[in-house]
């Protein structure tokens, strides 16, 4: 084949439809008009001599020509990408860059106060967009609309660069006046009345089934395990803010990664205690698209992440 006759453009578009699957969503993506977006899939269906994009009941369903296409194209891109990217390092202290990062509810309470401390003093013009979990999708972060994901997850597509940012234990954050404070064993740890908090993975959130162990967590997990007990919960929540504050009731226990349970070491209502039982500890990941793998700025923020997150671990 004659290389003078591609367009890398038609690549780019391909790329696109192979994400979006669906012809008005890929233009505006691209910012073109939907005419010109056809009119790249006929060049490319000419140009590989395959459908490449056919409609089904389930809409724009890609070939199997397309599906072996799509790693070698994104494959191709990255590498374009690395290629035209300044040689300049990135002038954090000059730049004016909107970075959007997807963090938990966790993450955003306990590594991003002190990452906004630091950009506050060293970045000044540097803007963190934080978005939850529910805001955002895999194939957001697959396209670098999201810069980076901070969470634990249970599952991650392979295509994604991922680093630990940090492990954590658990805890457990109670009034003082708890009456199990003065024996606080597995027994009364199983008679009191429990807060569950969490929100892994990404996507729209769905209620909790008590009976589900496994889709309940670590601690749930762990607590299974260690005899099939179970938590008597009665407070189901996404926030660990607001886990804290009900810790501040005399009748419930909340069981909390620990550097969340810290941030109450100054509240005098609460007092922290080991769990009575043995709780496996957990990652905190950080990931990221691989077409963002070598953009400067994005090389500059992960490395500041993982620096500040070694100061607060």
């Amino acid at each position: 084949m004659n290389l003078g006759r591609i367009d890398l453009n038609l690549l780019v578009y391909l790329d696109v439809l192979l994400r979006e699957r669906n012809v008005t969503k890929a233009a505006s993506y691209l910012g073109i008009s939907q005419p010109a977006m056809s009119n790249g899939l006929r060049r490319l269906r000419d140009l590989f001599d395959d459908p490449l994009l056919v409609r089904t009941s389930e809409g724009m369903t890609p070939t199997e020509r397309a599906v072996e296409l799509e790693p070698i194209i994104r494959g191709v891109l990255a590498t374009v990408d690395r290629a035209v990217q300044p040689r300049t390092e990135f002038d954090a202290t000059s730049s004016d860059r909107i970075f959007r990062i997807m963090a938990s509810d966790y993450a955003e309470s306990t590594l991003i106060p002190h990452l906004l401390r630091h950009l506050r003093k060293n970045a000044p013009g540097v803007t963190l967009d934080i978005m939850t979990p529910s805001d955002v999708s895999f194939l957001d972060v697959e396209q670098g609309k999201v810069d980076m994901v901070i969470n634990r997850f249970d599952s991650m597509p392979q295509s994604f660069h991922q680093l630990t940012v940090w492990n954590d234990s658990f805890a457990c954050l109670m009034s003082k006046e708890n009456p199990i404070l003065e024996n606080f064993d597995l027994d009364n740890y199983l008679k009191a009345s429990h807060v569950w908090v969490s929100k892994t993975g990404m996507g729209v959130g769905v209620g909790v089934d008590p009976s589900d162990v496994q889709r309940l967590g670590w601690v749930d997990e762990a607590l299974a395990k260690q005899g099939n007990h179970a938590r008597n919960i009665r407070v189901f929540t996404r926030h660990y803010q607001a886990a804290m504050l009900l810790a501040e009731q005399k009748d419930l226990v909340v069981t909390i990664p620990s550097k969340a349970a810290k941030l109450q070491l100054s509240n005098p209502n609460v007092v922290i205690k080991e769990p009575p039982f043995e709780i496996p500890p957990f990652e905190l990941k950080m990931a990221w698209s691989p077409l963002l793998q070598n953009n400067p700025a994005h090389r500059w923020l992960r490395r500041l992440v993982v620096d500040i997150a070694k100061q607060v671990d």
